[in-house]
């Protein structure tokens, strides 16, 4: 196990009725709000009002920003920042998934640089200062809820890059499943692969004795996997929205990252994919991540046996690890596909016509890859391989 520092200050409320906190949360800051959220689904499902209606008993001056897009994106950010320049916002709330969430914090740091916020996340920029935030989950899929990071899109040049500072933790993060109940299947499924994914990226990773933080990652994929079918059917189910919940938020706030670094390949190659295609995010990495494993899987195949055994309960006997290994890669890719999710990248439309421009996209920090270093044949060898 390696030396590490955690740190992680969200307030994290979590459970039916967390809402009730939120105007004791929002009195510690000031009068000037900025709401955010997506394409409407909180007004229909009646957050919306629940919100606006304990920000006016605190007298809260209450502006909105709405319509914030999957994969969000710059000129979206851009308005954020505007809005909180021009009317002294002190404080910003979000009010929805990854995406939103993201968003607003990207406006946080951009409203408080001089510059464009994109000289920030595309430069990897340090910053001193950001306005605070807090947020209210709706969909349980990227862990932002409870971290410093956000991705962010710049149609422009078709870049979709991740940043992170401390200084964008939120400061609280009201997380009730209930409000996840209404989400559609597709976007419950793809949630709970991006979870999976985050697990899996971290789990694939070259320290030594961390039996411990196995069995945390292992034991929280079973679940999902146990859990991830009978909510398709019983979607109003709240315990298994709770257990999903509850596995995105740790899939990526330190809990399961202790003592060791994950690879990220999958999650890197992806980002320069839907930057380019504009797809969904875990549709991509549902695609990508079994071609990347078995690319992978010469160098460490003792770690994909160990995966296949414990997660997807693969009988060793008479098999080589490499053997275990790829069973575990097909169970999983499997799982993936019962549940609806795509295959290849044709499933999107997708051909080949771009491999180059993808690969320069993932390249553009430089070889990348903990666990299993990735040069440009690398990366296109993944590509050719996931149509």
């Amino acid at each position: 196990m390696n030396r590490f520092i955690q740190y992680n200050p969200v307030k994290w409320i979590f459970g039916k009725g967390s809402i009730g906190r939120l105007q004791a949360e929002m009195s510690r800051f000031g009068k000037n709000i900025l709401l955010v959220y997506g394409g409407g689904s909180i007004k229909r499902n009646g957050l919306y009002d629940e919100v606006i209606e304990s920000l006016q008993a605190i007298h809260t001056n209450v502006y909105e920003l709405s319509g914030v897009e999957p994969n969000p994106r710059l000129d979206t950010v851009h308005k954020g920042v505007e809005i909180c320049k021009k009317e002294n916002i002190d404080f910003i709330l979000a009010v929805g998934g990854g995406s939103v969430i993201d968003s607003a914090k990207a406006i946080a740091a951009g409203a408080k640089y001089e510059g464009n916020v994109w000289e920030v996340i595309s430069r990897g920029k340090v910053i001193k200062e950001a306005l605070p935030l807090g947020t209210i989950l709706t969909l349980a899929a990227t862990g932002s809820e409870m971290n410093a990071g956000l991705v962010i899109t710049n149609l422009a040049t078709s870049q979709k890059i991740d940043w992170h500072s401390q200084y964008v933790f939120p400061q609280f993060s009201i997380c009730d499943p209930s409000y996840s109940v209404t989400v559609p299947p597709e976007q419950t499924v793809l949630g709970i692969i991006d979870i999976m994914c985050h697990i899996l990226e971290n789990y694939f990773h070259n320290g030594e004795h961390t039996e411990l933080q196995d069995s945390f990652s292992e034991i929280t994929l079973k679940t999902l996997i146990e859990t991830a079918p009978r909510l398709l059917a019983e979607p109003d189910n709240y315990d298994d929205r709770a257990k999903v919940m509850y596995a995105g938020t740790i899939a990526l706030n330190g809990t399961l990252q202790s003592g060791y670094r994950g690879d990220w390949t999958a999650h890197i190659i992806e980002h320069a994919l839907s930057g380019l295609y504009d797809i969904p995010h875990a549709g991509g990495l549902a695609i990508l991540f079994p071609v990347w494993m078995k690319h992978a899987i010469d160098s460490h195949p003792a770690r994909f046996a160990q995966l296949a055994v414990r997660v997807f309960g693969v009988d060793g006997t008479g098999k080589t690890e490499k053997e275990v290994g790829y069973e575990g890669i097909e169970a999983l890719r499997n799982f993936w596909m019962t549940l609806g999710a795509p295959a290849r990248l044709a499933d999107y439309g997708i051909d080949s016509s771009r491999l180059e421009e993808i690969a320069e996209h993932s390249m553009m920090r430089g070889e990348f890859g903990r666990f299993y270093r990735m040069d440009r044949e690398r990366i296109l060898a993944i590509l050719r391989d996931s149509f």
